[in-house]
């Protein structure tokens, strides 16, 4: 049965904060076009079978378990957290700056007493991870009392004995001098759903489909498209200075004597590989970027 004949819609959650540009552009890129106030909770989508309300990361999950949403994005570190019970649709490794997971690691002040995890037995560290973070201490076999941190928790690294915060590059930690003492977790984002609405045949397969896209747009982020002419008597050339893993396609242009050469790369090689290939013998290059790249 289609949305349409039940007039319900696909209600989406969109984490707000930290990774709610990077978000909207991946969705952008995946097609869908989300538009609204930047003090705006509730977004408009060119979807109508979907509504669009952005949430915090850190409460996102226990709105999908309680069926407030169908389906959202956020951290695995904040389901483990909230000890939620959803349905996990796909892993999307993206964060704010960089296609990578982030991580939550435990760090103390550079020129503090504390050198390694033991050293914290019987102290305080400040964190948003409370659930997890206690997790840890206690898996290890260390006491220590965990509170939580209501924000701009690196600024209390030098009031309590550590504190677990969340990073991608590790910078900000080391440029306010602190020191990495362990990871606690490796997050990534994660699109979730409710358990009733994967229920229902058209949500199911419209939130799988929109996990589809996202993948798509997330493969194609590093990625761009080369096309160039070439001469028959070249493409051995310019076939052998191309990865050995792609398998380009090869076209035949009006000229017999000529091909269209088409292949995807990493675009961390291209700025190598097209001086490369005109060397060999290729012409009429073309480098553009992808929105999508589906397996």
């Amino acid at each position: 049965m289609e949305a349409s004949e039940t007039k319900d819609i696909l209600k989406l959650g969109i984490p707000k904060g930290s990774l709610q540009e990077s978000t909207l552009n991946l969705f952008s890129r995946a097609g869908y076009n989300i538009s609204g106030s930047s003090r705006s909770y509730a977004m408009s989508i060119d979807d109508d079978q979907m509504s669009v309300i952005m949430f915090r990361a850190q409460e996102m999950s226990r709105y999908v378990e309680d069926g407030v949403l169908d389906i959202g994005l956020t951290g695995v570190d904040w389901i483990l957290e909230n000890d939620s019970d959803v349905v996990e649709i796909a892993e999307l490794v993206y964060s704010k700056q960089k296609l990578t997971p982030v991580r939550w690691v435990l760090a103390v002040p550079e020129e503090g007493k504390v050198k390694k995890l033991e050293d914290l037995e019987g102290g305080i560290v400040a964190t948003e991870l409370v659930k997890c973070t206690d997790r840890f201490f206690k898996k290890h076999g260390i006491n220590v009392k965990v509170e939580f941190s209501y924000g701009a928790t690196e600024a209390k690294a030098r009031l309590v004995d550590g504190i677990v915060d969340v990073t991608e590059t590790g910078r900000s930690l080391r440029e306010n001098g602190l020191r990495i003492v362990d990871t606690i977790m490796t997050s990534s984002t994660r699109l979730i759903a409710n358990k009733k609405a994967m229920q229902i045949e058209w949500k199911r397969r419209k939130a799988e489909n929109i996990a589809l896209l996202l993948k798509g747009a997330i493969a194609a982020r590093e990625r761009v498209g080369l096309k160039m002419n070439v001469a028959r008597v070249d493409l051995d050339a310019v076939m052998n200075v191309l990865p050995s893993q792609k398998s380009p396609t090869v076209s035949p242009l009006a000229d017999g004597s000529w091909v269209a050469v088409e292949v995807i790369v990493d675009e961390k090689v291209e700025r190598e590989l097209v001086p490369q290939l005109k060397r060999a013998g290729a012409s009429g290059i073309i480098t553009y970027p992808l929105n999508k790249v589906i397996p």
